[in-house]
């Protein structure tokens, strides 16, 4: 496999880490502290294209590859993972769903704005009692007519209160059990649907995770994606290439711990030098520095699946399990390395440990990516 960056890469990665440490590095700490959404840097984010890095620029994408992708989620998430995550279930879940399996019209009315930076999008599937078992569905969704009407309630969803468009999951024939989910498109403004309180969370703060609830709300036919019964596997489709892109977040923290650490390690003395020449401080820089490169080359082979059709099943599972699994062990090194300083705000890295668990479990989690791993092996 040919992991060598292109010129185009090469540029996607510059814009990226430029955006990142004129715009999002300046005001990070102060947004995770008031856990305040970064609206505005979403919103240049989008004119800078990308919030639809995948779609074609006939619905207002970018027309990039998923290793482009994957190159701006890892610069971006060096620094800022609530504003990567705001980025990826743009990108991943939604933009990517509505144009692989929605209609014309929903392309032209959804998607459109979406992948141009326009509106922000959400994807609701976790309930209070629906999480890693997603085939446990309780939000239904009733033929009226030409509607649906949609009673239930939506957990842990990212951009929440901020999107504009929702892609929610709902139960249509609970007879059928699993193939009697189906998949709609909702709009923030409909009746009887009502957003609940912000999540406090432990990291990914500026990011704003909500429950949703929805009330006798009528959802026409034409907003349903794909044939009644379609919602499951849509969902786990979409959620495969969902953990490409949080693979490449969790790449990003564990190698923006990476860079604070080297940095400060070369500055910071102790016992007369700096203590990046005392073995035990170097030691740990080298095995942080091996361990990202050999999560990205994870990540890298999962986006090169998926850019040539392949299969992303397993790829895509073992690049977020491995991925996640670093970032989180980085981040903790890193917070030793910077002894007491580590565990103040203003050095970054206590935030980057915070950020880099929610990697491990959301878009499933890492006993679910081993679930996906192993039934992989025994399949082939």
């Amino acid at each position: 496999m040919n992991f060598e960056l292109s010129e185009e890469h090469l540029a996607v990665q510059e814009a990226a880490r430029d955006f990142t440490q004129t715009l999002l590095l300046p005001t990070i700490i102060e947004r995770d502290e008031e856990q305040r959404f970064a609206k505005d840097e979403i919103r240049q984010l989008g004119e800078l294209g990308f919030m639809g890095m995948m779609v074609d620029p006939v619905y207002g994408g970018s027309g990039m590859d998923t290793m482009s992708y994957v190159i701006a989620m890892e610069e971006i998430s060096k620094i800022d993972a609530s504003v990567s995550v705001a980025m990826s279930v743009n990108n991943s879940l939604v933009c990517w769903g509505i144009e692989e399996y929605g209609t014309e019209e929903q392309k032209q009315k959804y998607l459109v704005p979406l992948a141009s930076g326009q509106k922000l999008g959400a994807f609701a599937l976790s309930e209070p009692e629906a999480g890693s078992d997603a085939t446990s569905q309780r939000t239904r969704a009733v033929l009226d007519g030409d509607h649906y009407i949609l009673n239930g309630t939506k957990n842990w969803i990212t951009n929440g209160g901020n999107a504009d468009y929702y892609i929610v999951i709902a139960q249509t024939n609970p007879e059928l059990g699993h193939k009697g989910i189906s998949a709609f498109m909702v709009e923030k403004g409909m009746a009887g649907f009502e957003v609940g309180p912000k999540e406090n969370k432990l990291g990914i703060r500026s990011s704003d995770t909500h429950t949703l609830n929805f009330t006798d709300v009528r959802v026409p036919v034409k907003s349903r994606i794909g044939e009644e019964g379609f919602g499951f596997k849509f969902a786990m489709k979409i959620l495969e290439g969902g953990r490409i892109g949080i693979a490449a977040q969790a790449l990003g923290i564990a190698a923006g711990a990476l860079d604070f650490s080297l940095a400060y390690a070369k500055e910071r003395k102790a016992f007369g030098k700096p203590i990046a020449e005392h073995q035990a401080i170097s030691f740990k820089l080298a095995e942080m520095a091996t361990e990202i490169d050999a999560a990205r080359l994870l990540v890298y082979r999962a986006a090169q699946d998926k850019d040539n059709n392949r299969s992303i099943t397993v790829s895509g599972a073992m690049a977020k399990e491995y991925a996640s699994r670093v970032a989180m062990w980085t981040t903790v090194e890193a917070v030793q390395i910077h002894g007491g300083y580590g565990y103040v705000k203003e050095y970054h890295v206590e935030r980057l440990m915070r950020d880099a668990k929610i990697t491990q479990i959301y878009e499933g989690t890492s006993e679910i990516q081993k679930i996906v791993i192993s039934r992989g092996l025994l399949k082939d």
